[in-house]
């Protein structure tokens, strides 16, 4: 997987190494999947109470949550609903910049965690947003409008760059694989928890 560091820091655009890396839909695609192929692995030896287990986390801080749930440890299903949203996010806003659409708006949508309790719903979203990811990847045109970025804000732009069509992907994946520590975190907690 790409080190995302530099990115997120804001020491090197997104923009910027997608192009000097030339990356281009079958790398995107390439770089979804592995990243799905390892949100499966961490189901390995969970169970269906895993999914829906409260972890703690002290670093919890969340003001977009809803009233009560601004400072709540998110459990593994809650993770899933958040990081495929993002990806997913990137994916509609790349299939737009590829086609010349200078989306100003976000396109995103999170599926309500508490509605993913089990294994299979984690398997299922997963898997739907890997066909959702690479069904926006197939919107592109032959000769993507490499040149279409979003039309987005001062602050967003200063510090991540300019986002065309695929930035704005590699930024979606970026959040997801931010995440990963986390997920890693709350299946030890869970696993720690079930074993006693």
């Amino acid at each position: 997987m790409i080190d995302f560091i530099p990115m997120r820091e804001g020491e090197l655009s997104f923009m910027d190494y997608a192009t000097r890396e030339n990356i281009g839909r079958a790398d995107l695609r390439a770089l979804s999947d592995e990243s799905i192929d390892f949100l499966l692995s961490q189901l390995d030896g969970l169970t269906d109470a895993d999914i829906v287990f409260d972890p703690e986390d002290p670093d919890a801080s969340d003001p977009f949550a809803v009233e009560g749930e601004e400072e709540i440890g998110w459990n593994f299903g809650h993770l899933i609903a958040h990081v495929t949203a993002s990806s997913e996010e990137g994916a509609a806003l790349s299939s737009l910049l590829a086609r010349g659409v200078p989306a100003s708006e976000r396109p995103r949508y999170e599926t309500p965690w508490r509605d993913i309790q089990t294994v299979a719903q984690v398997r299922q979203r997963l898997e739907e947003s890997r066909r959702m990811r690479n069904a926006y990847l197939e919107t592109w045109p032959q000769a993507p409008l490499l040149d279409t970025v979003r039309d987005i804000s001062e602050r967003f732009t200063a510090r991540f760059g300019h986002m065309n069509a695929p930035a704005a992907f590699l930024f979606g994946l970026s959040h997801e694989v931010g995440h990963y520590a986390q997920i890693e975190e709350v299946r030890r907690q869970a696993l720690a928890a079930r074993s006693g």
